[in-house]
């Protein structure tokens, strides 16, 4: 499993830098993702982001803050 683990980090520190018009949306993904909207993602792409961008930012963030959280638990178990 760890192997696995680490490719989500490669993967992740691989990614593209989201678009700056993201950074609401994806503090949200981050905390909240339960809450995101249609409306919200259709405003993306009415500022001209693509599908594709969209999703690849949003599955970025979400591994992201569950890494986070997976090394948070794992301090906290003495691992």
């Amino acid at each position: 499993m760890a192997g696995r683990i680490d490719d989500l980090r490669a993967n992740l520190a691989a990614t593209v830098p989201a678009p700056p018009e993201m950074a609401t949306y994806l503090e949200k993904v981050r905390a909240q993702a339960y809450t995101i909207t249609d409306a919200e993602v259709e405003s993306l792409k009415d500022a001209g982001l693509s599908e594709d961008v969209i999703f690849e930012q949003t599955v970025a963030v979400a591994i992201g803050e569950g890494l986070r959280r997976l090394d948070a638990a794992t301090r906290a178990i003495g691992g």
